[in-house]
């Protein structure tokens, strides 16, 4: 090979790379189905004019789907105009033009040189059935396990087209076939792919961004988001697949903006995820540890916005979603230094009735202090539960420690669920302005019965702090810049 052919071949190959790092970046877009009959517009970056990949999720016509309604396979055969050297060489494997093929590769385009989806020619050839241009691929060496974006193979594309003596030939080189990765909520028809879908590789995760076991940060599109995956160990466990279901489901319909927003879900790749808004701020617990107890009037706004977003969950429409676990570790701050719930969903219940439920799983589980005691102890419980949770929130965040502290959750919890104690009011009167106490006291009152529903406690919450603004209004008339922005 002379000079001048080593240049252009070195060159085509630096433009190849370009163009898979391209493609990492832009295959992260949704992905928006062509529509029957329309051309190759200018500037068009994705082959649309082959069979799709044997697991790409979105349905796609190629030549011969095209020509069986009725469509323009003529246009077809002429190559356009404004196709790059890549898109040219997986045209003239779409369309068996060996000599085509043959003539590019001396002219010393890459072999591998892939399409916005990952596509070689070679994946092209054998969707298609092109046996002779598969046998030209592979004689120059032509990557048989490269995989597209969907993890699809050239052999694997073969067979699910039914190009068997392509996908024997594949197989005799040596060509792998990659194993179906179904998740227990996979679809057979592309049309049933929930709308909250996303496609996994739009998320960008990074080492060291594990939140707990299970959860991370992420990147989507720039902004981050918090992500619940569940792993594969609980593909075969029935209990985990419908807690992840019910909590998707519950996630998909609450919308409030004093709850976490749900972002959408993988569903159909593994493995499963939920994904969900993050929020830098952190959560609550961890500003109580920093700040200690709250003044009255900021400890009444939070409680509005915690009872506010509940409130909506109790009144959900057919049937009220009940937290069960709330605790301020699952209340996040936003950047405007509001409340939002978050975790409701994530617990397996079992419906006793129409207003009652229990837990699947045994109080072993909740080493809380703000669990009921009706959950405690393993019995029925409805709206009421979170209620109590809320009552010893609101408590902390006036007294600035959880109940009982510094004895362990185990033991806080044995006392107040199992002997009925309750913590003290350490803090002097003027911190409790009125009916605040008494509110406390009702809310985590040991009989369900006597506690008031969220949209009770939000009219007395608003009675509390139309009180406590008029004593507070000068200092927040006259608070300074940098004491504002530090009490967010």
């Amino acid at each position: 090979m002379d000079a001048a052919a080593k240049l252009k071949r070195s060159i085509s190959r630096q433009l190849s790379s370009g163009a898979a790092m391209v493609w990492r970046q832009l295959s992260l877009e949704a992905h928006t189905p062509r529509r029957a009959g329309a051309g190759v517009a200018a500037g068009q970056t994705r082959f649309g004019l082959a069979r799709q990949s044997s697991l790409d999720p979105t349905p796609r016509a190629g030549p011969r789907e095209a020509e069986d309604r009725g469509g323009r396979a003529a246009s077809l055969l002429t190559v356009p105009e404004n196709l790059d050297a890549t898109m040219r060489l997986l045209f003239a494997a779409c369309q068996g033009d060996v000599g085509g093929v043959e003539e590019l590769l001396r002219d010393g385009v890459d072999v591998d040189s892939i399409d916005l989806d990952g596509r070689t020619a070679l994946h092209i050839a054998a969707c298609e059935g092109q046996g002779e241009v598969v046998r030209l691929l592979l004689r120059w060496k032509a990557n048989m396990n490269a995989r597209d974006r969907w993890g699809s193979t050239p052999a694997a594309d073969a067979k699910h087209y039914g190009h068997f003596e392509v996908y024997h030939l594949l197989r005799a080189r040596g060509a792998k076939v990659p194993k179906t990765k179904k998740t227990p909520m996979a679809v057979s028809n592309p049309k049933e792919v929930p709308e909250y879908e996303l496609n996994p590789l739009e998320l960008e995760f990074r080492r060291g961004q594990e939140v707990t076991k299970g959860h991370y940060v992420a990147k989507w599109y720039g902004s981050k988001v918090f992500v619940k995956i569940l792993d594969k160990e609980s593909f075969s466990d029935a209990d985990s697949i419908n807690e992840f279901k019910n909590e998707l489901t519950l996630l998909e319909k609450a919308r409030h903006p004093n709850l976490v927003q749900f972002v959408g879900a993988v569903t159909q790749n593994v493995p499963m995820m939920i994904i969900s808004e993050y929020h830098e701020k952190g959560d609550l617990a961890s500003y109580l540890v920093t700040k200690g107890g709250l003044q009255s009037y900021k400890a009444i706004r939070f409680a509005l916005d915690i009872a506010r977003g509940l409130n909506y969950l109790h009144e959900c429409k057919p049937e009220p979603i009940i937290h069960g676990n709330l605790s301020p570790k699952s209340i996040v701050r936003d950047d405007e230094g509001k409340l939002k719930v978050a975790g409701f969903g994530s617990l397996s219940l079992i419906e006793i009735s129409e207003d009652k439920l229990q837990m699947t799983q045994t109080t072993s589980k909740f080493h809380s202090v703000y669990i009921a005691p009706e959950i405690y102890s393993n019995g029925t419980f409805d709206r009421s539960a979170d209620v109590f949770a809320f009552g010893l929130i609101l408590y902390e965040m006036t007294e600035g420690t959880p109940a009982f502290h510094p004895k362990p959750p185990e033991e806080a919890a044995k006392m107040i669920c199992l002997e009925g104690l309750r913590p003290p009011f350490k803090n002097k009167p003027k911190y409790y302005p009125d009916d605040l106490k008494e509110l406390i006291q009702e809310c985590w009152d040991q009989t369900p019965s006597v506690r008031p529903t969220f949209a009770e406690i939000i009219v007395r919450l608003d009675k509390i702090s139309s009180s406590c603004t008029k004593q507070t209004r000068w200092r927040d008339t006259f608070k300074l810049p940098w004491k504002q922005a530090s009490e967010r």
